[in-house]
């Protein structure tokens, strides 16, 4: 009899979260193991991805709560929920201002509001050999699913997040499993939360290098770059931690210096895009710092790209850069604390330091050193990034 597992999720918005998971769901042996897939709300460019093998459970009207905004839950006529996401808003804002907290109190709010909503939703029918919290925060596989084991994941640098710690801890101890992505996540992580060690355990983000480069050979809706330029590629959410304000300043400092046909495509969306424009007319490179807004599918163009760079000021094991990987493309990251877990400095990649400098000089190395770029690439084109057996320990945990 095939053991089940679910797995939840908030939705299938394009993240990298959502991209892992999406990797992973095609790697299961499906002739084994049976997958459920709760998505809270079935919303997202990434739902048509979901591989037809999945039972994806039906959506749950009390399920689609979490992440709405306030009037339109209202609206909607979630009068109980609403009122406590909007008591969980002003705790947070309280705790935020007592501790005061440069991030604001967006993460504590999520946490409360997550507490109160799984107490008011309705349980998942069905018991489960294997239930996967996927995305924090976890409350609801905690309290609404029935299962034989529970595990719960992590995906980032834990010391960067501003979020109520011991709030989290109550949650954390009833898990039976804490997956990390990477070592460095976990020691991230354990900083935080050292009495959880003996709870902890690695599986590295699943890829499926056959899916990315499938992928990658579908046309653009539009072929916006010119193959006469030198085209720098980068993904991820518009967001102050990803470090594209970082970007803009750098590759005005390289066109400064005369590499006027450098260019910089970044596909992603996000609350930073105002900002961002704002920047780049400031710095003069509307032509040239290119938004190409939300991508379901960015592989085409890491695929016609001549440098991947990944900007952040902080990561947990960025997906998009396993994925420039495979395609067998230059990458170029800062160093974030979690960086020398995905990359190792000049063998298949380049580290830079985090600023618009280091970011820019290293532009500005493998632009001018073709030998370099062309060694990294083909080291990466040496390598097979398929790590399905990664799953393995996740089978292990259901043996009876």
């Amino acid at each position: 009899m095939k053991k089940e597992v679910l797995i939840t999720v908030y939705d299938m918005d394009i993240g990298g979260i959502e991209r892992s998971l999406i990797n992973m769901l095609e790697c299961f042996d499906y002739d084994r193991i049976k997958v459920s897939l709760l998505v809270c709300s079935h919303k997202g460019d990434f739902m048509e991805l979901i591989p037809r093998q999945v039972n994806l459970l039906p959506e749950m009207r009390a399920y689609t709560v979490f992440r709405k905004p306030l009037i339109r839950s209202l609206r909607e006529g979630h009068y109980l929920a609403t009122l406590f996401r909007l008591q969980a808003k002003l705790i947070a804002n309280a705790k935020a201002r007592r501790r005061k907290l440069e991030e604001g109190s967006g993460y504590i709010q999520m946490q409360l509001e997550s507490k109160y909503f799984s107490r008011l939703a309705p349980p998942l029918k069905g018991e489960y050999d294997l239930a996967i919290s996927y995305a924090w925060p976890h409350d609801i596989v905690l309290r609404n699913v029935r299962a034989k084991r529970k595990i719960a994941w992590i995906h980032t640098d834990y010391t960067k997040l501003e979020i109520d710690n011991e709030l989290d801890l109550a949650g954390w101890n009833k898990f039976e499993r804490i997956v990390s992505i990477s070592d460095a996540c976990t020691d991230s992580f354990l900083t935080r939360y050292p009495q959880l060690k003996p709870k902890m355990m690695k599986v590295e983000n699943i890829t499926s290098p056959d899916f990315v480069r499938s992928l990658a050979e579908e046309e653009t809706a539009e072929q916006v770059m010119d193959s006469s330029d030198y085209n720098i590629v980068s993904v991820g959410r518009l967001s102050y931690v990803k470090g594209f304000d970082m970007a803009v300043k750098a590759l005005k400092m390289v066109r400064d210096k005369g590499m006027i046909e450098v260019k910089w495509y970044v596909v992603g969306y996000g609350g930073y895009e105002t900002e961002l424009r704002q920047l780049i007319e400031q710095h003069g490179l509307t032509d040239s710092f290119v938004l190409l807004g939300k991508q379901s599918n960015p592989y085409p163009y890491i695929r016609q790209c001549d440098l991947f760079v990944q900007p952040s000021r902080y990561e947990g094991k960025a997906v998009t850069v396993t994925e420039a990987q495979i395609l067998g493309k230059p990458i170029v990251i800062t160093n974030y604390p979690t960086s020398s877990s995905q990359v190792t400095n000049e063998v298949d990649g380049v580290i830079c330091p985090i600023s618009p400098e280091g970011i820019a000089a290293a532009i500005e190395r493998l632009y001018m050193d073709r030998e370099l770029a062309d060694r990294l690439a083909a080291y990466l084109r040496g390598r097979s990034y398929s790590n399905r057996e990664e799953l393995d320990k996740l089978y292990e945990l259901m043996k009876d």
